[in-house]
């Protein structure tokens, strides 16, 4: 590939420009109005739609908030019964965590990496469609439980054995598995979509040195998703299976463990902390050098920063379970972790305050300057309290106390709603004709800065004068009654700030054609003039900040002087390069607006809805018609080589299909993988403990195991589907023509998998052994389940490549769709050779 040197970066301002250009790509771009609105896909349209309805659910979670702040006002009130606190408890802590703080941080990535990446768009837009609807659909329905008393009542953290049938009887806890399971699920869409976005839809000269701090923070935010999330996924799981089949996975009596659940919950739930963390600041990393006119100090160092705080987040899991009884050493090496993170992000922390301290006098004291001043004082509070709850004699005298509850929301609040609203008002030009209002927005941060601190600052004293946390009512003679008040004062007094800044938006926020032109004379992307296509043109980059070092970048842009500055194809496009030097690969052809994505929303989120309330028939035939959605939106995808290759600028022709590892198809493949893959862990993370815990409910001897050739024919079985399939990639056709041994190899291959799924399953099934027994069953028959649901996946994904082969879209040039499908198998087989020796090896070995 030629290499682009600056002169031709430069593009001089002679080149023709065809006439029709823009016209084109407005009407390819052009974003869908009315009742066909909802089969919009442009990333402005579905990021705004997505943050939205995050801030609605915030502001539904601070009401809720509210009313539990004034049931606690006074002592012994009885303004809601007990029963309805713990379930306005729940959706409270659910809603901040599962259905506010992530989605709004993936609602940015959305709406603002485009723009950044100066890329038309992110690789899969209805992906990001699709998640967005599932997100609102089950979002929506599961805080309305708290209206008909169905909604859970056992704590956002859920913990067994509270949850469990016997001591939580009803659908209430049901909606919290399955619902929250689906949003998870989403939420790992989202980030799929990000990683390969940042990964491989930089403009060309956009190496990872030259990345903005947003992006880097939104890159370990995604892989941080992608280990983390699927441990609770695993757990909920657990959880509705032995509610809904009675698999002893957490009950004692049948060899579970209550605290598994903790352990899973929390490899999840810590590192969330610094999930919703690291984009608020990447964020403020971006907000900080504008207002100051000086290069952010540290770059380098806060990118290693950023990937540190993603790494040590997963070794601090037990520091939520210091008072569970665990041993000595565990709790020294998780109380040693837990002080460590601290350090890069007090690098970020120092890094802010020397590019502000190098502005000398010149950093600009605005709306979203305040809300990060309030967020460095807000968030080193919490930070502060984190290391004191670190040192484990500390946190058994604090532990489930108000001083947690108090740590926990200086952490949040500090660290993510601060910079939230700073970057509301920030970047609210980018897409609104008006910007928000100086005055309102510095009534709103006062009223919130005051408001927080009065609520939580006390919340510290009570705890440390006994308060535990989750109560609903307390005695007039504990003294907490002054102390609750005045919490109760500031929380009313955050609602107002809220309010304020919910007028100012309705009074000034209009979703423009082009926005405002850079008012903060921001360096970053984002402000270049953009459309409905994003830019007119994507730029050569060569800086950190291109528009400071380039000063004529923008109107360069705008005229159309850079790459891909028309629509080639006559498709949505926009330029693929490489990971790390971001040189042009080829062109993508992206989907446009369409109904498939909006419907597999619905169809999937019913499907899970109705199995909550156990309506089965119903839910699996949505769960068909959300397949049947999935494989129509699938069909469209792989438009294959015809067009290509294109012009893009420069003299530089790019193809417009690729397969392998160059593909964006391959990546988001391999990064499903990583998600299964972390899913797996934690299964054999479970299997192990149990063993630990119980080892009486395990095999004494080998006799009561099948015999070896059961699981020796599993395996074979499981390695010729793998070996099927690769024969028939090396059997594809040419272009135009057809072949009978193809489609034969891939159906025998994925029906091979199938029967090395039912053999392993009934080999167990034949020497007595059921799930229901023991933890030890219902773990053997879970790793049967989780093959299940990949072979499941395969035999789906076969019979869409044998249609597509009989259809002629499948040849030796056109195979993305099998090489997706063989990678699959092959993960499928690595997983289920692991999953046959641990469960007929290590009974075997112990």
């Amino acid at each position: 590939m030629k290499k682009i040197t600056e002169q031709e970066a430069a593009l001089p301002n002679s080149l023709p420009r065809p006439e029709g250009e823009e016209e084109q790509l407005l009407r390819i771009w052009y974003a869908p109005t009315g009742w066909r609105w909802f089969t919009a896909v442009n990333n402005t349209t579905v990021g705004l739609l997505y943050l939205g309805a995050a801030f609605v659910f915030f502001v539904l979670a601070g009401l809720v908030a509210l009313v539990m702040r004034t049931q606690l006002a006074v002592p012994e009130n009885h303004l809601v019964s007990q029963d309805l606190y713990n379930q306005l408890f729940t959706v409270h802590g659910t809603t901040m965590m599962f259905l506010f703080a992530v989605p709004a941080m993936e609602a940015l990535g959305v709406l603002l990496l485009p723009q950044m990446l100066a890329a038309r768009d992110l690789p899969f837009p209805r992906l990001s469609a699709f998640a967005i609807w599932a997100y609102i659909i089950g979002g929506g329905v599961f805080f309305s439980t708290i209206f008909y008393d169905l909604a859970p009542k056992g704590g956002w953290f859920m913990y067994p054995p509270l949850t469990l049938t016997e001591y939580s009887p009803g659908d209430n806890a049901d909606f919290w598995l399955l619902g929250i399971g689906f949003i998870e699920i989403s939420a790992i869409a989202g980030a799929i979509e990000i990683i390969v976005g940042i990964l491989r839809t930089r403009p060309p000269g956009m190496s990872l040195d030259k990345l903005p701090i947003f992006g880097w923070s939104m890159l370990v935010f995604a892989g941080m998703i992608v280990v983390a999330f699927p441990a609770v996924i695993l757990a909920t799981m657990f959880l509705e299976i032995e509610r809904s089949f009675s698999w002893p996975f957490f009950t004692a009596a049948g060899g579970g463990d209550p605290l598994l659940w903790q352990h899973l919950f929390w490899f999840f739930g810590h590192p969330e902390v610094y999930i919703i963390f690291l984009p608020a600041a990447g964020l403020v990393s971006m907000i900080v050098p504008t207002m100051a006119r000086t290069p952010l100090v540290g770059y380098k160092l806060i990118v290693v920063a950023l990937i540190a705080t993603g790494f040590f987040s997963f070794g601090l899991w037990v520091h939520h379970m210091f008072a569970t009884g665990i041993p000595s050493l565990s709790l020294a090496f998780f109380s040693a972790a837990s002080m460590a993170v601290a350090v890069p992000s007090g690098i970020q922390v120092f890094a802010w305050i020397a590019t502000i301290a190098s502005a000398k006098g010149r950093f600009q004291l605005n709306t979203p300057s305040l809300f990060v001043l309030g967020m460095l004082f807000i968030f080193t509070v919490g930070g502060l309290t984190g290391v004191m709850v670190a040192m484990v004699p500390f946190d058994w005298q604090a532990h489930d106390t108000h001083f947690i509850v108090a740590h926990l929301h200086y952490v949040l609040v500090g660290g993510m709603v601060f910079p939230l609203f700073a970057t509301f008002y920030y970047w609210a030009p980018m897409v609104s004709t008006r910007m928000l209002s100086e005055r309102l927005g510095k009534w709103s941060f006062w009223l919130m800065f005051i408001g927080f601190n009065l609520t939580f600052l006390h919340m510290h004293i009570t705890g440390l004068i006994g308060m535990p946390r989750r109560v609903w009512t307390y005695s007039e003679a504990s003294g907490w009654g002054p102390y609750n008040f005045v919490s109760t004062v500031g929380a009313y007094i955050i609602g107002a700030g809220v309010l304020v800044f919910i007028i100012d938006m309705m009074r000034n926020f209009r979703v423009g054609k082009h926005g405002m032109s850079n008012p903060w004379q921001a360096g970053t992307l984002e402000w270049l003039p953009t459309d409905v296509y994003s830019t007119r043109s994507i730029p050569h980059v060569t800086s950190l900040e291109p528009l400071w070092d380039q000063p004529n970048l923008a109107e360069q842009v705008e005229a159309g002087q850079h790459y891909l500055p028309n629509a080639p194809t006559g498709w949505r496009e926009t330029i693929v390069t490489s990971p790390i030097e971001a040189k042009p690969q080829y062109v993508i052809q992206m989907l446009g607006p369409g109904w498939m994505h909006f419907f597999a929303a619905v169809f999937t989120a019913a499907c899970f809805l109705l199995l909550t309330i156990k309506v089965v028939v119903p839910a699996l035939v949505c769960g068909v018609l959300a397949i049947v959605c999935f494989l129509v939106w699938a069909w469209e995808l792989d438009k294959g080589p015809a067009k290509g290759p294109i012009d893009i600028g420069a003299g530089f022709k790019l193809p417009v299909y690729v397969t392998g590892p160059v593909g964006h198809g391959w990546w988001a493949m391999v990064i499903l993988m990583l998600v299964a893959g972390s899913l797996y862990f934690a299964y054999l993370f479970s299997y192990l403990y149990t063993w630990t815990v119980s080892p009486g409910v395990w095999p004494s001897d080998a006799a009561s195991l099948p015999r070896l050739q059961w699981p020796v024919v599993s395996a074979v079985l499981f390695i010729a589907s793998a070996a099927f399939f690769a024969v028939a990639k090396g059997t594809l056709p040419e272009p135009g023509e057809k072949s009978l041994l193809t489609p034969l190899l891939v159906l025998l291959g994925a029906l091979l998998g199938v029967f090395a799924v039912y053999m392993e399953i009934w080999c167990q099934w034949q020497t007595g052994l059921r799930p229901t027994e023991s933890s030890y069953g219902a773990l053997v028959y879970m790793a049967g389940v989780l093959d299940g649901e990949l072979i499941f996946a395969v035999l789906i994904m076969s019979l869409f490549v044998i249609a597509r082969h009989f259809t002629g879209k499948l040849d030796r040039v056109r195979f993305a769709s099998l090489e997706n499908t063989n990678l699959l198998i092959y993960y499928t087989v690595v997983q289920a050779l692991i999953g046959l020796f641990m469960i007929h090896g290590f009974p075997r070995i112990i």
